[in-house]
């Protein structure tokens, strides 16, 4: 087989989730019904904490972030996704799927290190809570912030670089929804074993890095729970934490199935299932998590509304 890279001309053609047009056309209404949901929820929490004073707290600074990520997150991929459903026309310029995956890969790098350095402010607030105004400084945040941007930025630099480089041959037929690093490794007709090394060292390291953090976060944080002695007590430890916990456990469950893993265990329905899962549903379930279990903004979302002409109020303060 010719080794000439024919991608830079014609681009790539994405097959999608289904061939069936009514299946498409209900995959369609439910993404952008979803999407809308992602939309509004995560502009909400955006819109909520800045506008509420209380809410000016190193763990809303980076929940505010994270809402950020998560909407640009699903805008990477949800426009395209419907607009493949809903036309004919499923083809992707070389140019544009590098870009999807290199936002991709910078958004979810970020989201695991932001994540982290979100768990990291748990385990002041709770371990050492005299401490927190003074370790949780608005330094600190931020520094933690721009490292997780400069994380993301390294690890999706990297991976496109290596990518790109790649020979796509006649076949250019991508085997998925969007562009992602394993279809497209099973699409080259080069010898993929050092770019997979590569991109697994990057990604796993990635991963296991932020989720250690996490991890020795939160067995700091349960050890010092189960050292208090009244149940109150633990049950208010816990409800600080819970949702930030779950959300991690969902992000990172999804992840670590889909790319931990080498290329020969690619396997086209399963991945797509939780690909849809991580790029399409979990931006819309995490301003759920953070707000509905949670009763700082709740309260804080009230307040806004129960102004005077609240809705013209909270249109002229986010203009």
């Amino acid at each position: 087989m010719s080794r000439k890279n024919t991608t830079n001309a014609s681009g790539f053609i994405l097959v999608g989730l289904t061939d069936s047009a009514e299946t498409q056309l209900v995959l369609s209404v439910l993404f952008l019904l979803i999407y809308l949901i992602t939309v509004l929820g995560n502009m909400g929490m955006i819109l909520i904490i800045h506008l509420d004073p209380q809410l000016h707290t190193p763990m809303y600074f980076f929940l505010t972030h994270l809402s950020f990520i998560d909407l640009s997150y699903s805008s990477v991929f949800t426009p395209n996704t419907l607009h493949n459903l809903l036309t004919s026309n499923k083809s992707i310029s070389f140019l544009g799927c590098f870009t999807q995956m290199f936002f991709f890969i910078l958004l979810a790098g970020t989201e695991f290190f932001l994540l982290s350095s979100m768990a990291y402010d748990r385990y002041v607030a709770i371990c050492n809570p005299l401490r927190y105004p003074v370790v949780m400084s608005t330094r600190l945040c931020h520094t933690l912030l721009a490292g997780s941007y400069a994380i993301g930025f390294l690890d999706s630099t990297v991976t496109v670089v290596f990518m790109s480089k790649l020979h796509f041959c006649q076949y250019n037929v991508i085997q998925h929804f969007f562009c992602d690093s394993s279809p497209i490794l099973a699409l080259s007709c080069s010898d993929t074993s050092k770019v997979e090394i590569t991109i697994f060292i990057f990604a796993g390291s990635t991963i296991m890095l932020s989720l250690f953090t996490i991890s020795g976060s939160y067995l700091s944080i349960l050890s010092t729970i189960l050292k208090i002695n009244s149940t109150a007590g633990k049950k208010k430890a816990f409800s600080t934490c819970a949702s930030h916990l779950l959300g991690v456990t969902i992000f990172y469950s999804t992840m670590i199935f889909t790319y931990l893993k080498p290329k020969m265990s690619y396997s086209l329905g399963r991945d797509q299932v939780a690909s849809v899962f991580y790029t399409i549903v979990i931006p819309m379930l995490n301003p759920l998590i953070y707000s509905l279990r949670n009763k700082e903004v709740k309260s804080a979302a009230v307040r806004i509304l129960q102004k005077r002409d609240g809705f013209r109020w909270l249109v002229s303060q986010w203009c």
